[in-house]
């Protein structure tokens, strides 16, 4: 295998459905963009692709499948025809029908062996796990794309059910807007409970503005060996993206 061939580069990204919210009262003078379409949105989405061109293997946070406030644009395939990926996936979590369709979404160079949804625990529905396969056989990789409560028990729960998915697994990558910084218990016992782990712990990814909480992670096992890790000073939604570049084992073929 060519030496740039066993390169993937990884990217994880909240893009709060295409709002481009990058000060504090942005939030409230945004708002209406949660329930309504602007061309302001598209105009965003163009510069969220160019920050995911270049990438091989994307999660995204908060997308939309196509509904009013998006003027029917499927935020996944736009974005992914934009970055020029030819293979994406969209996770509905909070369909609320012809207001929002709500989720995560996986767009991606590869195609995936394999694709499955999970719905994660907690007492309120909307939370779910994206779990995409590449490759054959026990030298396979697994990438799970995730978004976690806000409260802290349901995300131990939801952790846990990851740690199920994964058992045994050699190369994993998970990676998702979790909700909680690096020390938390959550993910203190995470890592107590597989062999993920995480090479950059002061990676500060929100808010936007002024990032001084790491709460957007790429996990990954061993086997795969960590090249770079940053957050990308990228200013289109509340958080910011970080990317990742691993070098694949000898064997894995995706």
């Amino acid at each position: 295998m060519r030496d740039d061939a066993r390169r993937l580069r990884l990217l994880s990204y909240n893009i709060q459905v295409g709002i481009r919210s990058i000060r504090p009262h942005h939030y409230l003078t945004n708002s209406w963009q949660h329930l309504l379409p602007t061309q302001k949105r598209i105009d965003n989405l163009a510069h969220i692709a160019r920050v995911i061109h270049g990438h091989q293997i994307v999660g995204l946070q908060e997308v939309d499948a196509g509904s009013l406030r998006t003027g029917q644009v499927n935020l996944a395939a736009h974005l992914a025809q934009a970055a020029g990926l030819p293979f994406h996936h969209h996770q509905r979590n909070r369909n609320l029908g012809p207001i929002a369709q709500h989720g995560n979404a996986l767009l991606s160079q590869f195609r995936p062996t394999r694709i499955e949804e999970h719905p994660l625990p907690g007492v309120l529905p909307g939370r779910g796990a994206l779990i995409a396969e590449f490759g054959q056989g026990e030298e396979r990789l697994w990438v799970v794309q995730l978004h976690l409560a806000l409260g802290a028990r349901t995300r131990l729960n939801q952790l846990g059910y990851v740690a199920e998915q994964i058992q045994g697994r050699r190369h994993v990558v998970v990676m998702g807007d979790l909700n909680c910084p690096s020390e938390s218990r959550e993910l203190r016992w995470l890592f107590a409970h597989s062999t993920l782990r995480e090479p950059a712990e002061t990676l500060h990814t929100y808010p936007s503005w002024r990032p001084r909480r790491n709460i957007d992670h790429i996990l990954v096992t061993p086997e795969l060996e960590v090249e770079s890790c940053q957050v990308l000073a990228e200013a289109h939604s509340d958080h910011l993206p970080i990317s990742m570049q691993v070098r694949l084992p000898e064997g894995l073929v995706l």
